[in-house]
């Protein structure tokens, strides 16, 4: 390896010698790739394809003392870092320019303990990888909505997805992480050891180190569930939006019911003559016996006179990569959220509105109805903060030529503002785009204060510093 410059913490430039670099790769057991080499573009490339950085340097983890290793060669050369899990972030923080990326993509282990219905889980598996080993024994952690996000960066911002209502975030079901620290120690996070900082990595992101593996509670739920897609004519939407707003007041904790707003790709189940047309599409999934679901759906299906019904029983697995061939990576994402407490008709009015003048064929909005038994924790209890929000919206610009950028960008900026009277100011920072780091504050509400004081005892000069990023505001306490 040759000599390298690489980017700082402080936005210089430091040369770090062949000789350094080549005994540094002589200590791991995975993989160090520079620009010169073979799949440095693919161990780059994430999936919001608006991001194109170039590390100077990628570490591909093998273990956990790969990452030690290589926390403490940053630390050592003082190097900006970048850490990435899958790679799915909207803000695009698993890749950094000229610094250095901790690549955990190669650490996809997954260990299941039916018994105990505990599972261990390590940084870079997907939720797919995750689900294939415990849905095996009809067993699952409550994750997301799209097979492909990483169970990192989804856990450590929170995590909701199908069962939420029903089993809580995925935080709620955190028993303890492995956790590398600035200072390159390998502790374990739980309530009984280092709790201060289990309650911030429970929605605090990646601000304060390295997880090289989470321990969940497992829950008994499939292989099959209730789910599928309930689809409208967007012209029925406002009286739709209303039926459905008024059907979840008596919704169980078991029923997920959101919402998703825009042209109808060519799916084979929808009349071709709908295809690229404006839709509304309830999209719901009963945690709990099929039998049971059919009569808590009943509500939801019966409102107006839609194009299409497709929900039936289906493999868990099945219905979690159910949006997948929408979100494929290789278009270019932007993002704008709310967190709303009700679904007020002011909201549905901005909705519609933005639903006809959309700027591009893959654009969309969604609206996730949550509360259930994520909505019964304490505010304080972990980091995540909006526990009384029951609706959240996420306004998906996505696009393909960069020609369309301002267009699409600005399309979200407008419903954001639009939408903002009638929303709480918390908000989920998994959603939040690159330009909204003087959101973080607010998205955290009344825990960021404490956030602070776990960051500045654990990661007190911002080493990890490429996330939704809660700045101390001191220098390095005295210990």
């Amino acid at each position: 390896m040759n000599d390298l410059s690489l980017t700082t913490l402080d936005g210089g430039m430091a040369m770090v010698s062949a000789t350094t670099l080549d005994a540094f790769a002589a200590s791991l057991r995975g993989d160090v790739l520079n620009a010169g080499d073979a799949g440095y573009d693919d161990a780059r490339a994430i999936w919001n394809a608006m991001i194109d950085r170039r590390p100077g340097l990628i570490v591909r983890c093998a273990g956990a003392a790969d990452v030690i290793a290589t926390v403490n060669f940053a630390r050592d050369n003082k190097l900006l870092v970048a850490v990435r899990g899958g790679g799915h972030n909207i803000a695009g923080s698993a890749v950094c320019d000229g610094g250095l990326m901790i690549d955990l993509s190669k650490m996809k282990s997954v260990r299941v303990d039916r018994v105990a219905r505990r599972v261990w889980v390590e940084p870079g598996c997907t939720l797919a990888d995750l689900d294939k080993e415990t849905q095996a024994f009809g067993l699952l952690v409550p994750t997301g909505i799209n097979s492909t996000t990483g169970i990192s960066g989804l856990t450590l911002g929170g995590g909701f997805g199908w069962t939420t209502r029903k089993l809580g975030l995925t935080i709620d079901n955190l028993l303890s992480a492995d956790v590398v620290t600035a200072d390159g120690e390998l502790v374990r996070a739980s309530t009984a050891e280092h709790p201060d900082l289990f309650w911030a990595l429970r929605g605090g992101g990646g601000n304060f180190g390295v997880v090289t593996a989470f321990e969940f509670k497992l829950h008994k739920l499939g292989p099959q569930v209730l789910s599928g897609l309930v689809v409208h004519p967007f012209d029925d939407a406002r009286q739709v939006l209303k039926e459905y707003r008024a059907a979840l007041e008596d919704a169980p904790d078991e029923l997920t019911c959101w919402t998703v707003a825009r042209q109808a790709p060519p799916l084979p189940f929808l009349p071709a003559d709908w295809h690229g047309k404006e839709v509304l599409v309830l999209a719901m999934c009963y945690s709990g016996d099929l039998e049971a679901g059919e009569k808590a759906t009943a509500a939801l299906r019966g409102i107006g006179k839609p194009i299409v019904d497709v929900v039936g029983p289906n493999p868990f697995t099945g219905w979690q990569a159910a949006f997948d061939p929408l979100l494929q990576p290789g278009a270019r994402n932007y993002w704008k959220s709310h967190d709303f407490i009700d679904l007020a008709d002011e909201t549905i009015d901005v909705l519609d509105g933005a639903i006809r003048n959309l700027p591009g064929p893959e654009c969309e909005i969604f609206i996730g109805h949550v509360g259930g038994a994520a909505g019964r924790v304490a505010t304080d209890a972990t980091a995540f903060p909006q526990r009384n929000a029951h609706f959240v919206m996420n306004v998906h610009a996505r696009w393909r030529e960069a020609n369309m950028d301002n267009a699409c960008m600005g399309w979200a900026r407008d419903i954001y503002d639009a939408a903002k009277p009638q929303a709480v100011g918390t908000a989920y920072i998994n959603f939040m785009p690159a330009d909204e780091a003087d959101r973080v504050e607010a998205a955290y509400g009344s825990n960021y204060a404490r956030l602070l004081e776990v960051k500045r005892k654990y990661d007190p000069d911002n080493f990890f510093r490429m996330n939704q990023n809660v700045r101390a505001k001191t220098a390095r306490k005295a210990a």
